[in-house]
């Protein structure tokens, strides 16, 4: 980056403080206290995050930039190292710089991934528009590493936009690029590609030393450089700007101390800027990377074990070791994905399932027929989901969430005995995680005698049952018999309440 584009940065950053300084929100969390969760978010209940760029080239792992520079990590960097080395040669004379030419994205068709999103059930889409590597997925102003520059030479992000709004989904978006201020650093230690004086806006650019040791550091760093630390402020408001996102996702290091002051001037930027375009906004973010009520928290890869008085989110990706593409993706079951949805919206959740598509544009057989299954599973049962509130309690049964992050491939198998519900206009929805053999459910927190018990049952629904149901409360069950059901994903009884 010239000092002409630094010149950009801090133009950008005048204009921030203007915006704040005229505006509702100011850059402190007392202000930002009085940010509402926004209405359609609290409905919508599903959306799809799309981990794409540079590193599905080599498809080996979206944290490839890092670990690819890393020998001498015991848990990943030998690993990626060797396969870097046998596969692409010397770190000197092949870095992670020469994969951005072979990202071409020439098989991208906006307009199809849109279809498919749709047809998924999905109501909003977040494509990542910056990830670790540092390479924008959308034209930037203030960098030459981006998309409609280099690589595919368009613009990915605004063109997905564009799709998504034309089938009435909404488009939000996330930014990752606060790692990037330590990713790639292995490379300096080594014969490589990224030695010396790195210019300023490089795609490498800083790659510093980690300034941690332990994990309580990584956590707590009290000083960055401040070029870095601008330009990540006016990069994301740029990314505002452009494309009016009614969600801006975070993953993690922003909750470092000193990312504090930046992400409370971001989120009084961003929402005022919401109130000028007439949107309800918000933010994603991670750990403690904002006050309380000040935003959306998010648990990645993992849930919660009871109902949130808040709102929340759950991130997680379709495949179990992976965010992107990647030869070896070992993907989840459908039923269970289905089953975490319902689990997340029963506690006051929304679910955003990640997907990764080739580095030509086009998505893996086996994601596009898991959206598929997911698209028609929620065609017959999605009144249970969408606008749905979460009831007295979550649910019932033997298997247990675990709960926080990274805990999503550590429950065992839902059962027969499992179920969650949800309320909505004086219905009560009970859904059966997994259905019995022999087609008769006994729900114990609707029996006549639990203290749970939910007033006169009026009528109940089996969705999907091609002969209808029965029903019968009595003192330790509610019991619900339906013939016929031979599906392997969650069935929901709509229960009428008088």
């Amino acid at each position: 980056m010239t000092c002409h584009n630094m010149k950009k940065v801090h133009d950008y950053l005048a204009v921030i403080d203007k915006v704040i300084e005229d505006g509702k929100y100011k850059a402190t969390w007392a202000s930002l206290m009085n940010h509402k969760v926004p209405h359609w978010y609290q409905h919508a209940k599903f959306g799809i995050f799309i981990h794409w760029g540079v590193y599905s080239v080599p498809a080996f792992g979206e944290w490839y930039p890092r670990w690819m520079y890393k020998p001498h990590e015991q848990k990943y960097g030998q690993y990626f190292y060797k396969y870097h080395i046998e596969n692409y040669g010397s770190l000197k004379d092949f870095g992670y710089k020469d994969f951005v030419p072979m990202f071409k994205a020439e098989k991208y068709n906006p307009a199809g991934w849109a279809d498919l999103f749709k047809e998924a059930g999905a109501k909003f889409v977040m494509p990542v528009a910056e990830h670790h590597d540092g390479f924008q997925m959308y034209d930037s102003d203030l960098s030459e590493w981006c998309a409609t520059k280099k690589g595919p030479m368009r613009d990915c992000i605004g063109e997905l936009k564009e799709a998504l709004e034309e089938r009435n989904l909404v488009f939000t978006t996330s930014s990752h690029r606060a790692e990037h201020y330590w990713f790639s650093c292995g490379g300096r230690d080594l014969d490589s590609d990224i030695q010396g004086d790195i210019p300023y806006g490089h795609l490498y650019w800083p790659s510093y030393k980690e300034p941690y040791d332990t994990q309580a550091d990584y956590n707590y760093v009290e000083e960055l450089d401040k070029d870095f630390l601008d330009d990540w402020l006016a990069r994301t408001c740029e990314i505002v700007d452009k494309y009016q996102p009614k969600i801006v996702y975070f993953d993690a290091w922003n909750q470092t101390t000193a990312f504090k002051p930046y992400m409370q001037k971001f989120a009084a930027y961003y929402y005022n800027r919401g109130i000028e375009w007439g949107k309800e906004v918000t933010i994603n973010y991670k750990f403690d990377t904002m006050m309380q009520s000040t935003a959306v928290p998010d648990i990645e890869r993992g849930q919660l074990s009871d109902i949130s008085p808040m709102f929340w989110q759950n991130d997680t990706s379709i495949a179990t070791n992976s965010w992107c593409y990647n030869k070896n993706n070992n993907y989840k079951k459908t039923h269970d994905i289905i089953c975490d949805l319902v689990d997340v919206v029963s506690k006051n959740g929304s679910f955003l399932l990640n997907i990764g598509p080739k580095a030509d544009g086009t998505i893996p057989d086996k994601e596009v027929a898991i959206l598929k299954e997911i698209g028609k599973w929620l065609h017959l049962n999605g009144e249970g989901i969408y606008h749905s509130t979460y009831w007295k309690k979550y649910g019932e049964g033997p298997t247990k969430t675990v709960e926080g992050h990274f805990t999503d491939t550590l429950r065992e198998p839902y059962t027969s005995e499992d179920f969650r519900f949800t309320f909505k206009d004086g219905v009560l929805y009970a859904f059966a995680l997994t259905w019995p053999e022999d087609g008769c459910v006994r729900i114990k927190t609707l029996a006549r005698n639990s203290s749970h018990y939910c007033g006169t049952i009026k009528d109940v629904e089996v969705l999907g049952a091609p002969d209808g149901c029965q029903f019968q409360l009595c003192s330790d069950y509610l019991s619900v018999w339906a013939k016929g059901i031979v599906t392997k994903n969650p069935v929901c009884i709509k229960i009428h309440i008088e």
